[in-house]
């Protein structure tokens, strides 16, 4: 097992305060930027951007910490730009912690189109940007100009550090559901040669301003999963990151938390990558989910949805004719006038007449729905009355 002497996160910590008999926690996590309670919610802003919000209004919202996307900003602007304006932080005036991925994802989706809705920000067929994945690394043609780049673990590392968030992720592939177990072995493997990579370039400009993520792979297999978890708490990371292929439905993704939970270092963080329905929240907390992150709060605002706790479904539809006549507004116990001030009747219009507002509003709304779900849970765990909760959130 390869040694990293110089690895420590001196202005890191993470400590659990509470926890359930079923696996649910609570816990302080500990960041130069500030601390968080967990369990919560990461947004995504994968362009140094939370889609329609400034920092200032995630702030209303009540936000405690969001990420960026360290593939899609080595496009666009670059991350030496980023370095030059004094990190993330200071180049998107957030002061919060911050979190940013490897980009290991988007090696994925680029060989993998069929599995994923999109690749964020691009307008080029989906799939047709990657050349090829060797151990070296990724080599793919950038969506803005077509020119050759490559990602691997040292260059991801070098990206996020100058990209400056908090919390960092080590580079991996992520398998689609369809491939054979022989190459999800092979590729968790790869995954694991590259966490040491990670680690090594991690250590070698390792100033005490970042903490580094492993991440778990091994596609729907509890062999693999369990030997990749096993993994990632043998190295000296400072969170845990599950990823990867998460199974065909809910129980084969739930299964997989299973599975991994008894192989996971049980002092560290715990982050489930690009899951964060409410009732993923509901249904992953159990299994010592400490952070979740997704771009659906955001992303399903652009089209019209609203969060709502107490709704089956979890979100109404504001482009439906039954909202054209109603006075109410979305939630005014939220207390932000996005929430409180605007009626379902105007929203609706400002939908159907495409105006940029509606975004701007419900985002907000959404994002304060979220952050009023991990408040209540948190709450729940410390009362142990989280079933009791996810019936008020999601009725029958």
């Amino acid at each position: 097992m390869p040694s990293y002497p110089h690895i420590d996160y001196p202005n890191f910590s993470f400590e659990v305060t509470h926890q359930l008999k079923s696996g649910a926690r609570l816990g302080r996590l500990t960041t130069p930027h500030g601390i968080i309670e967990t369990p919560n919610y990461i947004f995504c802003g994968t362009k140094a951007s939370i889609k329609s919000l400034s920092p200032v209004q995630m702030r209303e919202a009540k936000t405690d910490i969001i990420l960026a996307n360290a593939y899609h900003l080595m496009i666009q602007p670059g991350a030496d730009l980023i370095h030059e304006m004094g990190g993330l932080h200071n180049f998107m005036q957030w002061d919060g912690p911050m979190l940013t991925d490897s980009g290991g994802f988007q090696v994925f989706s680029m060989g993998n189109p069929s599995c994923i809705d999109e690749i964020k920000g691009t307008n080029r067929k989906k799939g047709d940007s990657l050349l090829k994945i060797t151990e070296e690394g990724a080599e793919f043609r950038s969506y803005l100009d077509g020119r050759k780049l490559m990602l691997n673990p040292e260059i991801s590392m070098d990206i996020q550090r100058k990209l400056g968030a908090d919390l960092i992720v080590q580079m991996d592939e992520c398998t689609p559901y369809q491939v054979t177990k022989e190459y999800t072995a092979k590729s968790m493997e790869m995954s694991m040669r590259w966490g040491d990579r990670s680690l090594t370039a991690f250590e070698k400009a390792h100033d005490g301003k970042q903490g580094l993520y492993g991440v778990v792979q091994g596609g729907v297999y509890e062999d693999l999963r369990t030997q990749s978890a096993a993994y990632v708490a043998s190295r000296p990371f400072f969170g845990t990151a599950i990823g990867g292929c998460l199974g065909g439905d809910d129980e084969e993704m739930y299964g997989i938390l299973e599975w991994c939970r008894p192989y996971s270092h049980p002092n560290r963080p715990v982050h489930f990558l690009g899951i964060g329905r409410i009732k993923d929240v509901f249904k992953s907390v159990p299994y010592g989910i400490d952070t979740f992150d997704c771009v659906m709060p955001t992303r399903i605002a652009r089209h019209g949805h609203a969060l709502m706790k107490g709704v089956s479904s979890e979100k109404i539809n504001l482009l439906n004719a039954k909202y054209k006549n109603d006075p109410e507004p979305l939630d005014p116990s939220l207390d932000i006038p996005a929430s409180r001030d605007y009626s379902k009747a105007y929203l609706h219009h400002l939908f159907k007449a495409g105006e940029l507002l509606a975004y701007q509003i419900v985002t907000q709304h959404n994002v304060a729905v979220i952050n009023k779900l991990m408040r209540e849970v948190r709450d729940a765990i410390k009362h142990d009355t989280l079933n009791q909760l996810e019936k008020e959130w999601i009725p029958d």
